[in-house]
């Protein structure tokens, strides 16, 4: 196996008023990552933002939340990411990603990078919504 097929993680922390997804969008940016997955990310949120699974109605609260999973596909230009997250009564949300999640102390933040790939998006008029397309660099 040469360098250029294997998986590197890359991993970094989130402050308090961080919006979740868009410094994680300007942590692939940065770093110029073509293709990967969020492996975990772990931290709290004071501000929920999710798309439900019907891709039209949209939870937005305003109260503490602990992050238990987040994952999803990384492309250079977007993120398609999903979110479940617990309140404090340990009542689970869960969704599509959107800005304004909000971290309210910390967000660790773990992704993997696959050199091999470039991810990006095309819209599919099969499905009505911009896909995930993969192509080997190598």
């Amino acid at each position: 196996m040469n360098s250029s097929s294997q998986v590197k993680a890359l991993c970094f922390r989130l402050h308090r008023g961080d919006d979740l997804k868009t410094s994680i969008l300007s942590f692939v940016q940065t770093n110029k990552i073509t293709a990967g997955c969020v492996a975990s990310v772990v931290g709290c949120l004071s501000h929920l933002s999710l798309r439900l699974a019907d891709s039209v109605s949209v939870i937005d609260k305003a109260q503490p939340y602990e992050i238990i999973n987040v994952s999803g596909t990384i492309t250079p230009h977007h993120l398609h990411l999903h979110l479940s997250a617990a309140d404090s009564s340990g009542h689970m949300l869960g969704g599509h990603m959107l800005e304004g999640c909000v971290v309210s102390y910390t967000a660790e933040v773990c992704i993997l990078v696959f050199d091999q790939f470039e991810f990006d998006r095309e819209y599919d008029p099969a499905t009505g919504y911009s896909e995930l397309t993969v192509k080997r660099t190598e």
